[in-house]
């Protein structure tokens, strides 16, 4: 197992348990405690988790905590890719989409760069550098202007300015957290303007969040759940809010991590 894989799937116990022991995870990964250590110190330096004697606990972010790119390109490896593997799906040859900043829709974009005739719309760096460097010669990327934010997303009155003037078939929209209440959220002021501005260029909004985002607020409010044409998801979604959500999306899809679909709501 890759180091990336070891956090990644440390991470996953913590929030699943609320926390890990080192010996445990030295034994279920057959590697030594000094190596769960280190991960754990890495993680906890990304601010992913809280380290304590002899192992560690989650970590209660607040509403207006960014993790940076990385730290969250190590999270629900498996998730994102079969996420990002079903959304691809919804995009055809010489279509004008938007992907949004944040690390699924970097996944997606992987998944994108065969596509014939794509142009796509991104305020995210990592998104614009994947198809610039892997994607086809007859592919258009447009990369707004702004702000970088610690996501490696453009923000601010730049990038919504450019985004305003642009008609676009479908934006995948990556968000912070998902409630009932507040809706899809980020930590990010200026990136809820900015993606507000997506939204409204776009005739079709797909979100792509994992399970993780259930329950986790942002301080801004993007868009409302009835916003959403599309929810694609994981199956490891609990009840209720799957409950929530199929009543509130448009089409709630729900994928197992394998990119086999699990279960999908019905369009309205």
């Amino acid at each position: 197992m890759l180091v990336r894989q070891r956090q990644a799937a440390i991470l996953d116990r913590v929030r699943t348990a609320g926390g890990v022991r080192v010996t445990e995870m030295a034994a279920e990964f057959g590697v030594s405690d000094m190596t769960i250590r280190r991960d754990l110190e890495t993680l906890h330096e990304q601010g992913l988790l809280a380290k304590v004697h002899g192992g560690a606990t989650v970590t209660g972010p607040g509403s207006t905590d960014e993790p940076g790119f990385h730290a969250k390109s190590v999270r629900q490896l498996a998730e994102k890719a079969a996420i990002a593997g079903r959304a691809a799906e919804l995009v055809h040859p010489g279509a004008a989409v938007a992907l949004s900043a944040g690390t699924t829709t970097a996944e997606l974009a992987r998944r994108l760069v065969d596509v014939p005739g794509l142009t796509v719309v991104t305020n995210s760096l990592p998104v614009a550098e994947i198809l610039h460097a892997q994607g086809r010669p007859d592919q258009t990327v447009v990369l707004t202007g702004g702000m970088r934010t610690p996501s490696d997303a453009l923000v601010g009155p730049l990038a919504v300015e450019a985004i305003r003037s642009l008609h676009l078939d479908l934006l995948f929209l990556g968000v912070h957290g998902i409630t009932e209440r507040a809706g899809f959220t980020t930590p990010n002021l200026m990136e809820a303007e900015t993606d507000r501005a997506l939204v409204a260029a776009a005739d079709r909004l797909v979100v792509l969040a994992d399970h993780t985002k259930w329950g986790t607020v942002g301080i801004s409010s993007i868009v409302g759940l009835n916003a959403a044409d599309v929810l694609v998801t994981d199956d490891r979604l609990v009840p209720e809010a799957r409950r929530v959500l199929d009543e509130k999306v448009g089409e709630l899809v729900v994928v197992a991590s394998t990119g086999r679909t699990a279960a999908e709501g019905t369009a309205r």
